[in-house]
């Protein structure tokens, strides 16, 4: 009660207020480890984006030059038909026209050796590309598992300020150290 500047107050009153603009220890500890394991979560929810959002270009690249690839290899074979088509031809045309006939079997030969040799590339270039994708998914692995880890250490500290149980605060600690340690690993490598 407060009457004429007078002011009366009970014990559990003083409490409150004392929390309120002192607040306790643990509660002042877990809103720090919580802000800190927010801005944490925060770089590796974004590493993690990144990593997958790379993994996910090569992995179209891979699929992109597959394309390309089976684009050469069909073109290589409608060549080595016209090739033996042209065979056909030398071996039923008069002898006068067989020599334009043999010239074309050699074209299409030099032009499918090209076409493989371009083929072979782009599947050599799809191969690199999964393996690129492959290699950015194994930190982007890592990333999730400690981020998961990261938001149970903030539920835990979150149940911890409710129920003020200290056990609580520890799992924690050791599960936000946990989700720290294999981003450490993914940066690592």
């Amino acid at each position: 009660m407060s009457e004429h500047g007078f002011h009366v107050h009970g014990p559990e009153t003083h409490q409150i207020e004392h929390e309120a603009h002192g607040g306790s220890a643990l509660a002042q500890q877990i809103a720090i480890f919580t802000a800190i394991l927010a801005s944490i979560g925060a770089i590796v929810s974004y590493q993690g984006g990144d990593t997958q959002n790379k993994a996910m270009l090569f992995k179209n690249e891979a699929v992109l030059k597959k394309t390309q690839a089976s684009d050469q290899w069909n073109y290589y074979q409608a060549v080595s038909n016209k090739g033996h088509l042209m065979e056909l031809a030398s071996d039923l045309a008069d002898p006068k026209k067989a020599d334009h006939y043999r010239q074309q079997i050699e074209k299409y030969k030099a032009e499918k050796q090209d076409i493989k040799q371009k083929a072979d590339q782009l599947e050599e270039e799809s191969r690199k590309a999964n393996e690129q994708s492959d290699e950015m998914m194994h930190p982007h692995h890592k990333l999730a598992q400690a981020m998961t880890l990261i938001q149970i250490a903030i539920s835990l500290a979150s149940i911890t300020a409710l129920t003020r149980k200290k056990w609580l605060f520890v799992v924690a600690i050791i599960s936000a150290l946990g989700g720290i340690t294999l981003w450490a690993m993914a940066l690592a490598g």
